[in-house]
């Protein structure tokens, strides 16, 4: 069956756009407060405070764990008895911060220094109360969805956290996710089957050597170029020993040695990051970086101490998921606003821990202001990152169409899958 077949009664995609963009300034309102007070890793009071506040008025159960701030709301449907069995889905909305400063200009900029939400997660945030919303509105569904905002996802491991807390148990059927990028077509939908993102794990290379007078570096053990030697020496690995149909990417995006001009160090310190797109190559890389960096110093009389300390997963989106989501956009709004993306992103996501327990997909959401070549806007990330707020109800209208679809009828077979 065609994903774009199945049964839009489902999900109502008329009424379900209206009454998204009804929600509108409420969406903007609750997105410009987050924006204005952003927080930073594991512990966001004041976003949790706002989400809870913002939908007090709603029949949700809510669940907090030691670990983080985050919230896991239950809204339950009440279209069938409150005992009768049904399915869980879950909707997930980010709530952290970067730790960068904000250059936009906006009248609701940040006012935290040093703290910005420059990844859409203040948006992601509104979008999950609005789609909330959508739902209690509605009688015509059964079952349970679950509301996670989670804070944490900029590298703190947000998701496993709340995973560990018992947040999510019992685990739910089908898991979605919804990410803004300010630098796609305004309100174009994209996602694709498999590796969506990568995984990525932190690395850090210590070269031992001897210090010295950098008039006498044949007194000393240099660990300065055998740093820049093992580098580039990544490089060549990268290229040389993995398929390019699977790809990975390793970059070291900090060297510190050294003191003055004229004093050889004793070590010198290197950091950065590896990707890759399936744990098969994600086990390889950990060993051969670990056995380039060893041995490049050990032929230079020197040593190396090389630490890899976990990250996120690779972002897997299950093939039905992906085809249910394409049916609801295409359903809600045109033939045209979906669009399969033909290659992953190397850029990795902690919603990756979730899909690891429950098939579902995330989906990115097109924010370039209209008029704009998206190409030219700055992307997540940037202290000029700027959203076209409009696209809002599009975003919640999509999360309570998944919600409702995948209640409705679970994954169904497609050509797709």
């Amino acid at each position: 069956m065609d994903g774009a077949n199945m049964d839009n009664s489902i999900v109502d995609a008329t009424g379900l756009g209206a009454a998204a963009q009804a929600l509108l300034p409420d969406l903007v309102a609750l997105r410009r407060a987050i924006h204005a007070e952003p927080e930073l890793g594991l512990m966001t009071p004041m976003t949790r405070d706002k989400v809870r506040a913002a939908l007090a008025d709603l029949p949700i159960t809510w669940r907090e764990g030691p670990s983080t701030t985050g919230l896991v709301g239950v809204l339950r449907g009440s279209g069938a008895p409150a005992s009768a069995a049904g399915r869980r889905v879950l909707l997930r909305g980010d709530m952290d911060a970067l730790p960068m400063p904000e250059e936009t200009g906006l009248p609701y900029a940040s006012r935290i220094a040093g703290a910005m939400h420059a990844c859409g997660h203040d948006a992601h945030t509104a979008m999950l109360a609005g789609a909330a919303r959508l739902l209690a509105a509605r009688d015509d569904w059964a079952g349970e969805v679950l509301l996670m905002f989670q804070p944490g996802e900029e590298g703190h491991h947000g998701a496993r956290f709340m995973l560990d807390d018992g947040l999510l148990d019992p685990l739910p059927e089908a898991a979605f996710a919804l990410h803004v990028m300010p630098n796609a077509p305004r309100g174009l939908v994209t996602g694709r089957s498999g590796a969506l993102m990568a995984s990525a794990d932190q690395i850090d290379i210590v070269v031992e050597g001897a210090g010295g007078h950098a008039s006498m570096p044949h007194d000393a053990g240099d660990p300065v170029p055998v740093a820049c030697e093992i580098v580039t020496a990544l490089q060549v690995m990268v290229t040389r020993q993995f398929n390019a149909h699977d790809p990975v990417v390793v970059t070291i995006a900090k060297i510190a040695a050294g003191t003055t001009h004229n004093v050889i160090p004793d070590s010198a310190h290197m950091r950065g990051t590896m990707r890759s797109l399936s744990p098969a190559h994600r086990e390889a890389l950990r060993r051969k970086i670990t056995h380039l960096a060893q041995g490049i110093a050990a032929a230079h009389g020197l040593s190396a101490r090389v630490t890899i300390t976990p990250g996120f997963p690779v972002t897997l989106c299950d093939p039905r998921a992906v085809d249910l989501g394409e049916a609801v956009a295409r359903d809600l709004f045109g033939a045209e606003a979906f669009h399969r993306l033909p290659a992953p992103i190397m850029g990795a996501e902690d919603f990756a821990y979730v899909l690891e327990r429950s098939a579902g997909a995330m989906f990115f959401l097109g924010m370039a202001h209209e008029g704009c070549e998206p190409a030219q806007c700055c992307g997540i990330h940037s202290p000029r990152m700027v959203l076209d707020e409009s696209v809002m109800p599009r975003g919640s209208a999509l999360l309570a169409g998944l919600a409702l679809r995948f209640l409705a009828q679970g994954f169904v077979p497609t050509e797709h899958g």
